[in-house]
C-alpha cells in the first residue's frame, strides 16, 4: 500500500525516481518541503486546516493523510503556498551585493585535505555564517588557523556561488523550489524532484577518456615537451605544481612549438568536452559512478557542468558569473517540458555495493 511510511522508506532509500510518477508520492515531497514549526503553522492557517499532533514528524503524516484525499485540490494549495513564500525569499535576497562579495575571492586553493568532523564544523560555524567576505576574512586573525583558510574560503565560496545559482532555477517558472530544506531535493522541475549538483568536467573522467581515445596522459606530455624544447622545471614537485610550472613557461616563452604544445592539450580536451556534450547520459552515469563514497547517492541529479575552454582549472570562476548562466539556465528550463521521463533515466552501479541503482538526472553545460 502507497501510504505514508511507503513514501517515507522510498525517500529515505534515496529512490525518488518513482515520486515523478504518482501524484501522492509527489505530495508527500510537496508537503514534507513545509515541515517546519513556522511554515507549517501558516500553511494550516491559512487554508483552515486543524491538526490534532503537536510534533513535526506527527504532523507531517497527519496533513499528509489531510491533503492526500484530495491530490487535485492539495497541490494547488501547496503550489500556491510554496510560490508565494519563494517570492518572498527571492525579494529579500540582495543578488548583486553577493555576487560582488564572490568577486573578492582572487584564488581557488584548498590548501589541504580534512576530515568530515572538520568540515561540518567549519562549514555550520563559518561558511554557511557569513555573507561579508570582510566580516568572513577577519574571522582569520583570532579564529581560524591559516591552514585552513584556504578551505574555508573556498566551502564559502561553493556555498553561496550555489545559493544564486539555485535563485536562479527557482525564479523560472516551471520551478517550483522547496521552501524548507528535503535531503535529496532541491527542486521540482515539472514533476520531477532534482539535486542540483554544480561541479566541472571532473579531471579524473578527462584522464579517463584520454586514455580511452589513445591521448597521452597529460602531465607525461607536457614533460616530454618540456625537455624536447629545453624547458627546466622541477621534478620533486606535486602532480599540480609540476603541470602549472610548465604550462606557464610555455606561455611565457611563447614560441611556435610552446603554442602548439598547449593548443595541442586544448584541442584533445575540447574533444572530449564536445563528445560529453553530444553523449551527455555517459557523463552523467560515470558522474554516479565515480562520486565519493561518504557522499554516495542516488537521489534524482541535475548537474550543471562549467568549462571555461581557455582555462579548465580556471573553471570555478563562472559560478559567479550571472550574465552567462542566467541565459543557458534559462534556455534548458524553457524547453524541459519537451522532454521524455524515460531519457532521463540512467542506471548504474557503485563499487563495494551490490544493488543496481537508478535515477532520474540530465546535464546542463555552460561553456565559455
Amino acid at each position: 500500500m502507497k501510504d505514508f511510511n511507503y513514501w517515507e522508506k522510498l525517500h529515505n532509500s534515496q529512490k525518488l525516481e518513482e515520486f515523478s510518477s504518482d501524484e501522492k508520492g509527489f505530495l508527500w515531497l510537496k508537503v514534507k518541503s513545509i515541515i517546519r514549526k513556522k511554515l507549517i503553522s501558516e500553511f494550516v492557517t491559512v487554508n483552515e486546516i486543524e491538526l490534532k499532533e503537536t510534533s513535526l514528524k506527527r504532523q507531517f503524516a497527519e496533513l499528509y493523510g489531510l491533503l492526500v484525499k484530495n491530490p487535485d485540490n492539495s497541490h494547488n494549495l501547496l503550489n500556491e503556498y510554496i510560490e508565494r513564500k519563494n517570492r518572498e525569499i527571492l525579494a529579500a535576497s540582495d543578488t548583486k551585493k553577493l555576487v560582488s562579495e564572490l568577486y573578492k575571492l582572487k584564488t581557488f586553493d584548498w590548501g589541504g585535505d580534512y576530515q568530515n568532523s572538520l568540515d561540518k564544523y567549519l562549514v555550520s560555524r563559518y561558511v554557511k555564517t557569513f555573507q561579508s567576505y570582510d566580516t568572513l576574512v577577519s574571522k582569520f586573525q583570532t579564529e581560524i588557523s591559516t591552514a585552513v583558510q584556504g578551505y574555508v574560503l573556498n566551502s564559502w565560496y561553493n556555498h553561496w556561488s550555489g545559493v544564486l545559482i539555485e535563485h536562479l532555477f527557482k525564479s523560472h517558472k516551471t520551478v517550483l523550489p522547496t521552501v524548507g530544506k528535503i535531503k535529496y531535493v532541491d527542486f521540482f522541475i515539472g514533476n520531477v524532484p532534482f539535486d542540483l549538483k554544480v561541479t566541472y568536467l571532473p579531471a579524473e573522467y578527462i584522464r579517463a577518456r584520454r586514455k580511452e581515445l589513445g591521448f597521452p596522459v597529460e602531465l607525461t606530455y607536457l614533460k616530454a615537451k618540456a625537455k624536447e624544447l629545453n624547458i627546466a622545471f622541477d621534478k620533486k614537485a606535486k602532480y599540480t605544481d609540476v603541470f602549472y610550472e610548465i604550462v606557464e613557461k610555455l606561455k611565457d616563452r611563447d614560441t611556435n612549438g610552446c603554442r602548439k604544445v598547449i593548443e595541442t592539450l586544448k584541442k584533445e580536451n575540447l574533444q572530449i568536452l564536445e563528445e560529453a556534450k553530444q553523449d551527455h547520459r555517459r557523463l552523467a552515469k560515470w558522474l554516479y559512478e565515480n562520486q565519493g563514497e561518504m557522499r554516495f547517492g542516488s537521489e534524482n541529479r541535475l548537474f550543471l557542468i562549467l568549462t571555461d575552454t581557455d582555462d579548465f582549472n580556471g573553471s570555478w570562476k563562472l559560478k559567479r558569473n550571472m550574465d552567462l548562466l542566467k541565459p543557458v539556465i534559462e534556455d534548458y528550463l524553457d524547453s524541459f517540458a519537451k522532454k521524455k521521463i524515460s531519457d532521463l533515466k540512467v542506471v548504474f552501479k557503485y563499487k563495494g555495493k551490490s544493488e543496481i541503482f537508478t535515477a532520474l538526472t540530465d546535464v546542463i553545460f555552460v561553456v565559455r
